[in-house]
C-alpha cells in the first residue's frame, strides 16, 4: 500500500535530519584532528630544533642510568 504525500516527506525530513546532524559531527572531528595535526607538527618542529642545536645527545652517547 503507498504511502501518503505527508509520511513521504516526514521521512525525506528526518533523512535530511540525520545526514545534517552526521555532517556536523564530521566537521566537528575534522577540526579536532586539524588542531591536533597542528599542535604535532609544532611539537616536531621543536624536536628537530633541540637535536639541531645539540641539546638531544644520541643513544650512544647518552650516560646510561645509575643502576647500571
Amino acid at each position: 500500500m503507498p504511502e501518503n504525500i505527508d509520511d513521504r516527506f516526514v521521512n525525506v525530513e528526518m533523512a535530511l535530519d540525520n545526514l545534517a546532524r552526521e555532517i556536523d559531527d564530521l566537521n566537528e572531528m575534522v577540526i579536532k584532528q586539524g588542531k591536533m595535526i597542528d599542535f604535532l607538527l609544532e611539537q616536531n618542529k621543536y624536536m628537530r630544533k633541540l637535536v639541531e642545536q645539540d641539546t638531544v645527545k644520541p643513544l650512544s652517547e647518552e650516560t646510561p642510568p645509575p643502576h647500571y
